[in-house]
């Protein structure tokens, strides 16, 4: 059954005297069917955030478009681009005397494939109609505590160190970059990137139930309306993006001539 894409990227700044979040949807510059979705959260004060944020997309558009989907691997990609930005953020902080730090999390898409990456607390979500098949797991202090039965996930949405990274780009020490992906694709199946200013104010079910009653663009639209109002005045970034696999419609006959 042939698919189709239909994609959306969007941010608001929130209730922050900055936006230093970045999110885009790049197509490869040669080769039709290849895309890549990312979502950067900037951390570093001033400037410092939102320049790593910005570096973070930067390299992913370069190594996109140097990308051979028929030669290379998808996975080994998406790692060298958050290891490039890693060092070049790294590299930034002797110049500007900052200390930018940025998250990412990246979405390759290939004709029957998706490849996925991420570090820190920016999260990829998977669904099937309005199920959840899979979510990445955050780089975090609570994500830590969970996975170690010290709490449980309920508790982590009120823990006072619920904002804690054990993994960032740009910092002192080596990222951890968790990779996967799947060529398991039908239509109906949705993928969120977003950073924690988003998914901080929805549960999997919810999520998932918007994305699926809409196009990309409207849960784009809804999905940020609802965490502003929810964010009562004190709501962080926003960035999402959706990427939707819907059924393609059959071209139409040329007309006669």
């Amino acid at each position: 059954m042939p698919i189709a894409v239909d994609a959306c990227a969007a941010q608001h700044q929130g209730d922050r005297k900055e936006q230093q979040d970045r999110v885009a949807i790049l197509a490869h510059a040669r080769k039709r069917g290849v895309a890549l979705a990312v979502v950067a959260d900037g951390m570093g004060g001033h400037t410092g955030g939102a320049l790593a944020a910005e570096q973070v997309v930067h390299t992913a558009k370069t190594n996109l478009d140097q990308f051979s989907a028929k030669d290379e691997n998808s996975q080994l990609m998406l790692e060298s681009s958050m290891r490039e930005a890693h060092t070049m953020i790294k590299a930034s902080r002797f110049m500007n005397e900052m200390d930018p730090h940025s998250t990412a999390v990246m979405l390759l898409l290939q004709p029957g494939r998706m490849t996925w990456g991420h570090c820190g607390d920016s999260r990829l979500y998977h669904f099937r109609g309005t199920r959840l098949v899979t979510r990445s797991v955050d780089h975090s202090y609570v994500e830590y505590l969970i996975a170690t039965g010290k709490i449980t996930a309920e508790q982590a949405k009120a823990h006072p160190n619920r904002n804690v990274l054990l993994a960032s780009l740009g910092g002192q020490e080596e990222p951890k970059i968790s990779i996967d992906g799947t060529s398991d694709l039908a239509p109906g199946d949705a993928f969120v990137l977003c950073s924690d200013g988003l998914w901080a104010y929805f549960d999997d079910a919810e999520l998932g139930k918007l994305v699926a009653g809409n196009s990309a663009r409207l849960a784009c639209e809804t999905l940020i309306d609802k965490a502003r109002e929810r964010g009562k005045g004190m709501g962080d970034n926003i960035s999402v993006a959706v990427v939707k696999l819907v059924e393609a419609l059959p071209e139409k006959p040329a007309l006669p001539t």
